[in-house]
């Protein structure tokens, strides 16, 4: 089990007597579309909380950061924050995407290594490999954004400390994701009752047994791919 810093948690309520979820300072100063993709996604977790299933829980939050975080920028911000936010999520998406593919190799790699435990010292060279790709997939991402190299401290953290447990968690955020888009859209979407009805269906999935409801997502993101082939 690894552990590594995070700008801001919930505490399920539990802080409630006191007000509420902290406001640390490790977030207070973000960009207004970037703190409120993040207040939604801890909100969530006050929602809906399946004990024991990281991926579902955090994959939940993200689906509602993502979704309510569009709502809010169309309505309540500025063209200026709504451009500015967009460049920065693609950023995010990009670096996602890097980690994503990264962990698949060396979950290739683990998995060689298990059915074929005599392969040893070249294990350990692939890994490296991998790793060296993705350092250098990294470093061609930030040539492509170009700008201030000071808003890219947080990626750069993370690279730096990049290991397994840091692939595992980041793959929590996004693994489900798209089955929860999928649910989400089946439920009505982005109105009153398309939340309520998403909200509802999610806690059904939530008093399901772990296995039996990353069925269900799988399902549901699979059965949006076919309907809407250009989904990302």
């Amino acid at each position: 089990m690894g552990v590594y810093g995070v700008p801001a948690y919930s505490t399920l309520g539990w802080m409630n007597w006191a007000g509420g979820d902290p406001l640390v300072s490790t977030f207070i100063y973000y960009p207004e579309g970037e703190l409120a993709r993040l207040v939604f996604h801890e909100l969530a977790h006050q929602v809906v909380y399946a004990p024991d299933d990281t991926a579902f829980n955090e994959s939940f939050a993200t689906a509602v950061e993502r979704q309510g975080g569009a709502l809010w920028l169309a309505q309540h911000s500025s063209p200026a924050a709504r451009e500015s936010y967009a460049a920065f999520d693609a950023r995010r998406r990009a670096f996602r995407a890097l980690t994503l593919a990264t962990r698949r190799e060396l979950e290739a790699i683990y998995k060689e290594k298990m059915a074929n435990p005599s392969v040893g010292v070249s294990y350990i060279a692939m890994k490296k490999e991998v790793i060296q790709r993705f350092h250098d997939g990294y470093s061609a991402l930030r040539m492509q954004w170009g700008g201030d190299p000071a808003q890219y401290r947080a990626f750069d953290a993370w690279v730096a400390r990049a290991n397994n447990a840091s692939f595992a968690a980041q793959a929590a955020y996004d693994e489900l994701v798209p089955g929860f888009e999928a649910l989400f859209e089946r439920e009505g979407g982005a109105t009153p009752e398309g939340w309520r009805r998403f909200y509802d269906a999610v806690k059904q999935l939530a008093a399901q047994p772990k296995e039996d409801r990353r069925r269900v997502l799988t399902l549901m993101k699979d059965q949006a791919h076919v309907a809407y082939p250009h989904s990302p």
